[in-house]
Order: C-alpha cells, then structure tokens, then sequence
C-alpha cells in the first residue's frame, strides 16, 4: 500500500479526520509538522520519510506554500501542487484566472495606491468589498458602504504599510440571498457542496459562525466547479459560490487547503476518504 504523509502547522479536525481515514484504508500514514523540517539545496528524498504522496495542510498560506516548493524540489507528489496553490492563495490571481477561462465571477477591480483605489471607488460607487488579496476565514473583508468607511479602511492600511496592503482588491457586492455555497471538487468530481447562511452580517464563513445547510450538486453547479477547477490548475480545491440575482452562479474563491469540518456534517460522500483516495491514486499513476 502506499504510504500516505500528512504536512501540518497546526492540527485541525481536519487534519485528524484525514489521518483516521487513511490508517483506516490501510496505508503506512504519518503525521509531519512543517515547522520542525528543515530542507536544503543539498536535500535529497532518501533523506526524508515523505512516503509515496504528501497531503500539504498547513494553515498558514506562505508556510504551506514554500514547503510545497521543497517537496516538488525533492520530486515528491504533494496535492495540492505549488502553481495550484498559488493560484488560489492570491485572490487577484484567482480572479484573473477565473475571468480569463470564462468562469462567471463577479466585477473586481484591483488597484495599487490608496488614491487610484478612491478613484476606482468614487468611479463605480458604493457598495464595493475590499478584501486582502491573501487570507482566509473572512479576516480583512469590509463592505464599504460609504466614502466614510472606505477613508478609515484605507487608513489602517496606510498606517500597516504592509506589503500586500499597497494592492487593493475591490470586487462587486453580489446581490444574492444571505448565503453562498462552498463545493469540494476532487480530481474531476464535485463531491459534496452546502449551503452556508450567513449569521447576521453579509459574510458567510462557516469560521464566522456561518451554518451549513445541504446542497443539491446540480449539473449547473458541477460545471461551474470543474471550470473553476481547471482555471487554477486542479486537485483538491474548496470552491466559493454566490448565486447573483440576474447571472446565477458566479465563483468568488477557490481555496487551495480547504476546511470541510463543516461540510463534512451534511456530506452524503465521505470527504477525507476521497481526498485520500484521490492523492494515492494520482501518485502512483
């Protein structure tokens, strides 16, 4: 059997319903904690226990990101690989590809200064939502519903001077009802998909208190993910869907490390198995 390598910062259920789920299928599985690891340019695989296929769970982006590259350095199969990873980790970059494979997704303007960004804002008018171009569980995402928000926002930014707060992402709020769908496409399946309230506010996160409800995986909703799936590059990938008004589906995020605790309560399909089903059987093709 293949032997099946899990890469953590931090140990979430997820990761923990992974682990179960593999040991129970049989594969030699370990658990490997990135923030002890150290690899160089004179690393070899046979110097490291990295098994037959890597899972990269880490929940810091950056982190998950440049050990990704080091596991591809080795020439170990990890999922996701780096370029999906990212593809999905910056959201200017999902955009982009999303609108260049004609993935229906809502108008996003991306600016690089606080002042073209009030340009963009007094221009088309408000409501837009800013959100930071990396992070994740709603973190940094306002709506700006006036000048007035929009000025402190920008502010704040001004003060961090942090690098990714020089580019600003300003996208359309949706008009939708109070809920989005996030699906877990696999491979070339849709395997499960919800629907996720919001809990007062417009955002929706499950993180943020946001319920899961079940919902259909219809032919229209299929297509759309597996669209958005090869427009960043495929694999196991978390897929963030608002229903608009006038244009029906539109795709807003595509995650790279998906959490599916949530998911996972409504699924009919169990999730970490074929996630870990999918990963051995792309390794050892």
């Amino acid at each position: 059997m293949p032997k099946v390598r899990i890469v953590f910062d931090r140990v979430r259920l997820e990761e923990k319903m992974l682990e179960e789920k593999a040991v129970e299928l049989g594969h030699d599985t370990k658990m490997i904690d990135a923030k002890i690891t150290n690899v160089s340019t004179e690393s070899k695989r046979s110097d490291f226990d990295f098994g037959d296929v890597v899972l990269e769970r880490c929940v810091s982006y950056f982190r998950g990101l440049h050990f990704t590259a080091c596991l591809e350095f080795l020439g170990v199969p990890v999922f996701n690989k780096f370029e999906v990873a990212n593809n999905c980790g910056n959201k200017m970059i999902t955009s982009l590809l999303l609108k260049k494979h004609n993935v229906p997704t809502p108008k996003t303007y991306f600016s690089f200064s606080s002042e073209s960004a009030v340009e963009v804002l007094d221009k088309e008018g408000y409501p837009l939502v800013i959100k930071p171009i990396i992070g994740s569980w709603g973190r940094g995402v306002v709506l700006l519903k006036d000048r007035d928000t929009a000025d402190a926002i920008i502010e704040v930014r001004e003060l961090n001077d942090g690098p990714l707060d020089r580019i600003y992402y300003l996208q359309e709020a949706v008009k939708r009802p109070p809920r989005d769908i996030r699906a877990i496409a696999v491979g070339d399946q849709v395997i499960a998909a919800m629907y996720r309230t919001s809990s007062g506010g417009f955002k929706t996160n499950i993180a943020l208190g946001g319920e899961p409800v079940p919902c259909e995986i219809t032919k229209e909703l299929e297509d759309i993910c597996m669209k958005a799936s090869e427009a960043v590059g495929g694999g196991i990938l978390g897929i963030d869907i608002m229903e608009d008004e006038k244009r029906g589906l539109v795709v807003h995020e595509v995650n790279n490390t998906v959490e599916f605790k949530g998911l996972a309560k409504v699924a009919k399909r169990n999730i970490p198995r074929e996630m870990i089903e999918y990963a051995v059987r792309s390794a050892v093709k």
